[in-house]
């Protein structure tokens, strides 16, 4: 059975391609390379011992859509990763992360729709839920106006695919709104590898521990929660994709209770940013440079899943610790910087 994997280059689509190949599915990803390397289609390689089909283009370009459906008109999944997601960027960029989010999400759904009958699993994010009125986050808490341009074009993809589906019964979905993704397949052949200053904390604590940074800014100890830094949900990659996975056969099995389903992806436990730097010197054994600066605007205080609906409904749970999660990270560091 062929699958389509948009940005499946990327931290999350690579490792996603892999439990793919894994579970026997037939892979084809979409990737520009504007945000990853086709060095990862190696790193798959030699995980899974086989490449995945790879056409290099551009989704913002219909015609390469349509054409694209035409060539492969036999998948009958589409998991889609391709998105621009740098926060701080999309408030300077809002129109680029429109065309990019949006834009891209529509053509493809039109062309599921010509199909008349096709699987669909989303990458939405926590941020939906802004600040949460209480924790843990379930699905069913109230989706808050967006703090950016980025975490508007998750609820309005999000509103994009029901309101599709709604009025094609023969769409499936599943939206899949991820809390904090960090590490790195074992194997230490992919991993999270972003481009510039990382805009996320784990590959800046990684890349501060291996000396291509300096120092790592902690912004706020004074926020209410035990020791006073922001807290929030992280989930190894790899769990992640398989949570993928098993969406996706939720949809090719019939199993879906709605064509449109939404789970949380998370652990359920919520770490503090001190807690994961702890965690780093735990399992490296290095002791990191990092000092405490003001608060960053727009960070939330705290987030972490409710995943219940997830282990019960979806039968997913994740099963790595911090720990382990942060090890992955820093082996896989150490190693693209050999």
């Amino acid at each position: 059975m062929k699958i389509l994997v948009t940005g499946g280059l990327g931290f999350i689509g690579s490792h996603t391609v892999v439990e793919l190949q894994n579970e026997g599915f037939e892979v084809v990803v979409i990737d520009n390379l504007s945000n990853s390397s086709i060095d990862v289609l190696d790193g798959i390689e030699a995980i899974t011992g086989k490449r995945p089909i790879f056409e290099e283009l551009d989704l913002r370009e219909k015609s390469k859509v349509q054409n694209f459906f035409k060539k492969h008109s036999d998948v009958q999944g589409v998991i889609h990763f391709s998105a621009s997601k740098a926060v701080g960027e999309s408030v300077e960029k809002p129109l680029l992360y429109y065309e990019n989010n949006l834009g891209v999400l529509v053509y493809i759904l039109q062309e599921l729709k010509k199909k008349g009958g096709a699987s669909f699993i989303f990458s939405s994010s926590c941020t939906v839920y802004g600040q949460a009125d209480k924790m843990p986050i379930t699905e069913d808490a109230p989706v808050k106006p967006a703090e950016s341009p980025y975490g508007n074009t998750k609820q309005v993809g999000e509103e994009i695919i029901r309101d599709t589906c709604k009025v094609n019964p023969d769409i499936k979905a599943i939206a899949l709104r991820y809390f904090n993704p960090i590490g790195a397949h074992p194997s230490a052949n992919i991993g999270e590898l972003p481009l510039g200053v990382p805009q996320n904390l784990v590959p800046y604590i990684t890349q501060t521990g291996v000396g291509l940074r300096e120092q790592l800014s902690v912004f706020g100890d004074d926020y209410p929660t035990p020791d006073g830094t922001c807290i929030r949900d992280y989930i190894h990659v790899v769990d992640l994709a398989k949570a993928h996975v098993k969406a996706l056969q939720r949809l090719l099995n019939d199993k879906n209770e709605d064509n449109y389903e939404v789970f949380n992806l998370g652990t359920g436990t919520g770490s503090s940013v001190l807690e994961v730097i702890h965690s780093f010197e735990r399992v490296s054994g290095k002791k990191l440079n990092y000092k405490i600066v003001d608060r960053r605007s727009g960070d939330v205080i705290q987030a972490y899943a409710d995943t219940s609906k997830a282990n019960e409904v979806l039968g997913w749970k994740a099963e790595s610790t911090l720990d382990e999660a942060m090890k992955s990270a820093w082996e896989w560091e150490k190693k693209v910087r050999g």
